[in-house]
């Protein structure tokens, strides 16, 4: 399918929804959804361990963050929807030899909408599973609707953390936007809801292949 030829990154700060558009992308295109929080789960043993690494994932070394991606540059496995990887320059030049990437989506998101969201995210730990309190909460307060286990929220998710957290985002990823900005491979969206961010994304990708589901689909 002419649709595993295109590799693409979704950039954005926490909580700007990347996980949502990849997930989109993947249904609307026929791509592979690959989730550097997945891939560092299973490849750590998941669980509570595992996702404390997943919060640290910038802080890792590159070479160590691209192994976990079952990818070659022959492979059709190279990201093709892939969020919030690569966080740093270093893995960025990582993913130089790994696959060229076609186009990278990069999600602005206004401060304040940011901190809202990510106040109130909770998260299976065991899965990554996300909810929202605001407008994606769980069937029943603090726990998981497919298991029934406690949700937690994350250090880093707590209103104290938020701030400092978006800063070190912004000063990461100032280079790795600068890098795909010059490769004329940037594309970015504004917005503070990714129902509304949504449609232009679609509009960009089906330029590029065919998709498989109309916008209506979703």
């Amino acid at each position: 399918m002419a649709s595993k030829l295109l590799r693409a990154v979704v950039l954005g700060p926490p909580g700007s929804g990347k996980g949502t558009v990849c997930e989109r992308i993947a249904r609307s295109f026929g791509l592979q959804h690959l989730s550097s929080g997945q891939f560092l789960r299973e490849s750590l043993g998941g669980g509570g361990g595992a996702q404390d690494h997943f919060t640290a994932v910038s802080l890792m070394p590159s070479t160590l963050t691209s192994s976990l991606f079952p990818v070659s540059s022959h492979s059709n496995f190279c990201p093709a929807a892939c969020p919030g990887f690569p966080r740093t320059l270093g893995q960025a030049k990582a993913l130089d030899g790994i696959c060229e990437l076609d186009l990278v989506i990069s999600l602005n998101i206004p401060f304040e909408t940011l901190k809202d969201r990510l106040s109130a995210r909770w998260v299976h730990p065991a899965s990554g599973r996300v909810y929202n309190m605001d407008f994606n909460p769980p069937h029943t307060q603090g726990v998981d609707d497919l298991t029934g286990e406690p949700l937690v929220q994350r250090e880093d998710d707590r209103p104290e953390a938020v701030a400092a957290r978006l800063r070190k985002y912004k000063d990461a990823a100032k280079p790795v936007i600068e890098l795909y900005k010059s490769r004329g491979i940037l594309h970015s969206f504004s917005g503070t809801e990714t129902n509304k961010i949504w449609p232009y994304v679609y509009t960009l990708l089906s330029s590029k292949i065919p998709p498989v589901l109309s916008d209506e689909e979703h």
